[in-house]
């Protein structure tokens, strides 16, 4: 299948699609700008350390970093590198006294923009999107549907292991083409597990599926299992009725991403989620704001359903994605399309993209009312609840963000997913927990990245301040603050430093580069 780079690759689908309609693909990244190193020899000296494993901060403490990979860790002085012949004067030294480290963030839901916004004429280039990760402490991203193209995405994914461009490690995942959502091209199970075959085959991490009929998604989940590939579900409205998430979990999906086809496991009164009688998948309000009664019709938490389905989803293994932040607007438009870094780092095109229109995905306020509003809101508490209890049953929770939709600006709604699980019930060490060490764990890459350990690549944050006090000042922008002596209001941020494997970012720089691209664009416009 011919993609817009004109190569042949599995996976391709819906960049082909997009291509064909003469829509202009996304501007690669293509070399780096930012960053210093990678250096051979780092020691980061006198800090306070959350490893990512759940355990609380200690220290001070030393870490070393040899050739992109943690060497030693341990109390001050006590640290030894691995090459026994390295001298002091080797090592490029940090004085983290006072700051606290972490492992570099996950982010489990992700995508390197969408053809969509290109019905506007562009899309930000990869580098925006790549910058605003790094400079909010994401060091791996999922890239959960390569809606450039399997190939495009894989070459940016070998880009960024080589460090030839500023940008997170990237996780490929190849939206599978069985549901008349976007493109569909598979309708029996010998070509959906000749199709599995052939994504494994051309270097893909992973397969996002919408959905399918049931005897196509068992063969395609089967054959993700024979070959290795992992696999995540946005179970749409459209295929869920046949095939919920806990059918899938059955049948070995890795994750479910969002809420959809979780409410309607939960069912007890009917079997069919009750939608209204004017309602059409077709359009985009009606499509949301009936995805905000689903939990309304379920069973209640802590009733014996409610504990019955946890426990199933429990047993398979399974793991949620919930990408609160992506819907937060659902509940507040109003707050969510003023949120303060909008006018400084939120490209002119994507802010045309969130507003009001017919057709476009995510786009849906046309109608957006008080009753909506109310509906979401009751539907976070109850979604919420479930996503909490699950976590504290011993179920894994993955931070993901789904950023480029619904006045959600790449790396800010990152980091309004982790006060979202806070506001769920989550304490600030379990967020940590699962914005690192589990999201590793979920991704297949936890002998690599997600914990300060020994023997791990080198994705390291430094923090001005403890991270766990306030997810606040993680925000490109700071978090607001009176500051007494002045009268006057500052804007506080903790990330000081981003290291991916022995490069080492400066979150100043890569916001002053995104504020140069927003800028350019508005004036281009």
């Amino acid at each position: 299948m011919t993609t817009m780079e004109g190569t042949t690759t599995a996976g391709d689908e819906f960049a082909t699609m997009f291509a064909e309609t003469g829509l202009p693909g996304l501007r690669p990244a293509t070399k780096r700008h930012r960053g210093k190193g990678p250096y051979r020899y780092l020691k980061l000296v006198n800090a306070r350390v959350i490893d990512g494993t759940g355990a609380p901060p200690w220290g001070p403490a030393d870490l070393i970093i040899e050739d992109g990979r943690i060497t030693g860790l341990a109390k001050a002085g006590k640290a030894k590198p691995q090459n026994f012949h390295l001298k002091e004067d080797d090592f490029v030294v940090i004085d983290c006294t006072g700051k606290f480290l972490t492992p570099g963030f996950v982010d489990c839901h992700a995508h390197i923009g969408a053809p969509f916004h290109a019905k506007n004429g562009r899309q930000p280039s990869a580098d925006y999107v790549y910058k605003l990760w790094l400079a909010h402490g994401v060091t791996t991203v999922r890239e959960t549907g390569c809606f450039n193209g399997l190939s495009w995405t894989l070459e940016q994914k070998a880009a960024a292991d080589e460090l030839r461009i500023d940008a997170p490690r990237i996780m490929a995942y190849a939206p599978f083409p069985a549901t008349t959502d976007y493109v569909k091209s598979i309708h029996t199970p010998d070509q959906a597990r000749s199709w599995i075959e052939a994504v494994k085959q051309a270097g893909a991490d992973g397969v996002k599926f919408f959905g399918a009929s049931p005897t196509v998604m068992k063969a395609a989940l089967q054959a993700c299992a024979e070959v290795g590939l992992a696999s995540c579900c946005h179970h749409a409205q459209l295929a869920v009725g046949r095939m919920n998430a806990l059918q899938t979990a059955a049948w070995g999906l890795t994750s479910t991403e969002h809420s959809y086809g979780i409410p309607d496991t939960l069912l007890e009164e009917q079997t069919l989620q009750a939608f209204p009688a004017d309602y059409d998948y077709g359009d985009e309000y009606l499509r949301f704001s009936a995805a905000g009664q689903t939990f309304m019709q379920a069973a209640k938490p802590g009733s014996a359903k409610w504990q019955s389905v946890l426990t199933r989803f429990l047993e398979t293994g399974h793991t949620f994605v919930p990408t609160f932040n992506v819907y937060d607007a659902n509940r507040d438009l109003m707050r969510t399309r003023r949120a303060d870094w909008h006018e400084r780092f939120t490209d002119p095109t994507l802010w045309a993209y969130f507003q009001p229109q017919r057709g476009g995905h995510g786009a849906y306020w046309y109608r957006w009312s008080t009753t909506n509003e109310i509906e979401w809101r009751e539907t976070f508490r109850l979604w919420m609840q479930f996503v909490n209890d699950y976590k504290n049953m011993g179920g894994r929770i993955g931070v993901g963000s789904d950023s480029g939709f619904m006045y959600q600006t790449y790396g800010f709604g990152y980091v309004r997913e982790l006060e979202l699980l806070q506001e769920a019930g989550f304490s600030p060490l379990e967020v940590m927990r699962a914005a690192t060490a589990w999201g590793a764990e979920l991704l297949g890459v936890s002998e690599e990245t997600g914990s300060l350990e020994i023997g791990k690549q080198a994705d390291v944050l430094i923090h001005r301040t403890n991270p766990l006090s306030d997810f606040k000042l993680f925000y490109g922008t700071g978090a607001m603050r009176l500051n007494d002596e002045t009268k006057a209001v500052d804007w506080d941020r903790s990330l000081e430093t981003v290291i991916k494997a022995g490069s080492i970012y400066d979150p100043v720089e890569l916001l002053q580069d995104v504020e140069e691209m927003v800028s350019a664009a508005r004036e281009a416009s």
